[in-house]
């Protein structure tokens, strides 16, 4: 997450990237754009607004060595020397093209800028900034012609959001820079992610706390609904966001402990971890601070909903972990032969 109070952008420029799977050619710019003062306020918050709400963040990856990270190697000369900005924009463009390695992936304009001031947490950096704008939408133009006004169809780039971009930032950790990425047109997102900039998650807190509600989630969709119906997935999904609000350290053996009554559920939820870090590649941590702001970002992922045969949805608070226990029954009407939810309120909302 950044603030860009007093960002500034010092040079910016605009190439074309093609794709060699359908033989269209990059196309590239000499100059560095000149902007007017209406396009520069434009400009500014355009490339910098999505990355206002990023809560995570991207370290260079490699298999040998991360200095042969060629995003990283690129960063790393602007960053300190800024003479040859238009000939490292095309060496980007270039290696932006060069993973472009299915038909599907969409053509566009790539915008290379550097960036000052920029907030990140509690200080200031520069950083580098790549875009990509795959998508043009179509606006109307007017024109004064012979005393009337009439209009013309163009094609323009949107300035509501970025299709793809990253930000690069002259600040590090003990596992490398810190890259912040946006993707709104994520059907290839290991173009972006793993080709392009070859980024993974870093070992903090953001990353912890996103795989353990993650593999939570998966485990109430996979094992707790299956086998013990709606109300105990929801339940369990609620009593999961009420511990990370509770706590600010997540110990395992603590969380299984509260969540859990039973323990049986507690050595399937094991069993799940096992076979969770298996098929994702990931540890999940005994223990690791929680992170407030992915907290929130992956309660909005969570859907509490219990969804009926009859057409009919029952949905829970997630932020309100004893309503199902002590507001919702379930049970079977013998009757009918089926399944029912007897629901407690006061009075209508």
């Amino acid at each position: 997450m950044i603030k860009r109070t007093k960002a500034s952008i010092s040079k910016c420029i605009l190439h074309k990237v093609g794709n060699k799977f359908n033989s269209t050619k990059n196309a590239f710019s000499e100059d560095a754009i000149d902007f007017d003062e209406a396009s520069y306020d434009l400009m500014l918050p355009y490339l910098l607004r999505p990355f206002g709400a990023v809560s995570e963040s991207y370290r260079f990856n490699h298999h040998s060595n991360i200095d042969l990270n060629e995003i990283n190697s690129y960063a790393t000369q602007l960053l300190s020397d800024d003479s040859q900005f238009v000939d490292i924009s095309k060496h980007i463009v270039t290696h932006l093209f060069e993973q472009s390695n299915s038909a599907q992936i969409k053509t566009g304009d790539v915008i290379v800028c550097m960036f000052h001031d920029i907030q990140y947490e509690d200080y200031s950096t520069d950083a580098i900034g790549i875009f990509k704008i795959e998508n043009k939408a179509n606006f109307f133009q007017t024109f004064l012609e012979n005393n009337s006004y009439d209009i013309f169809v163009q094609k323009g780039i949107q300035t509501k959001k970025v299709d793809k971009g990253c930000l690069i930032l002259n600040a590090a950790d003990g596992e490398g820079k810190i890259v912040l990425s946006v993707d709104n047109n994520n059907y290839d997102a290991q173009y972006w992610i793993k080709s392009f900039l070859n980024v993974k998650f870093p070992d903090d807190s953001n990353q912890h706390t996103k795989n353990y509600i993650e593999m939570c989630r998966d485990f109430s969709k996979d094992v707790v609904q299956p086998n013990f119906g709606g109300q105990e997935h929801t339940s369990f999904l609620s009593k999961t966001v009420d511990f990370f609000k509770e706590n600010e350290i997540v110990n395992i053996e603590s969380f299984k402990e509260e969540v859990f009554e039973d323990e049986q559920h507690k050595t399937l939820f094991e069993d799940y971890k096992k076979d969770f870090e298996t098929d994702h590649n990931v540890l999940i941590r005994n223990q690791f601070d929680v992170s407030e702001l992915v907290l929130k970002k992956q309660k909005q992922k969570i859907k509490t909903e219990i969804k009926l045969d009859t057409n009919i949805q029952i949905k829970l608070d997630v932020d309100a972990p004893d309503a199902s226990a002590e507001y919702l029954e379930r049970g079977f009407d013998d009757i009918k032969k089926m399944h029912y939810y007897k629901v407690y309120f006061n009075e209508e909302a």
